[in-house]
């Protein structure tokens, strides 16, 4: 998503995981009005956009050793999530 604000964009994955689960904390509260309500909402979009693709990156670097028919390593490949 190319339109994440900079101030998010910047953030490392753990504080942006730990503000998302605060703005969820506070929606489901249902005690913030409506415009406030809308402006967190947006912004809680932002950060699992800039969450998953920080995890979409991560995934991509992840490689799993594959082993011969003896069990012993012979090299690795990237890892299949599916």
């Amino acid at each position: 998503m190319s339109d994440i604000p900079p101030d998010i964009a910047a953030l490392p994955f753990e504080q942006a995981l730990q503000q998302l689960e605060e703005i969820v904390s506070q929606l489901e509260t249902g005690q913030v009005s409506l415009e406030k309500s809308i402006e967190i909402y947006e912004k809680g979009n932002h950060l699992r956009a800039h969450c998953e693709s920080q995890l979409k990156s991560a995934e991509a670097r992840i490689e799993k050793i594959t082993l011969s028919a003896n069990g012993q390593p012979k090299g690795t490949e990237p890892l299949d999530v599916d």
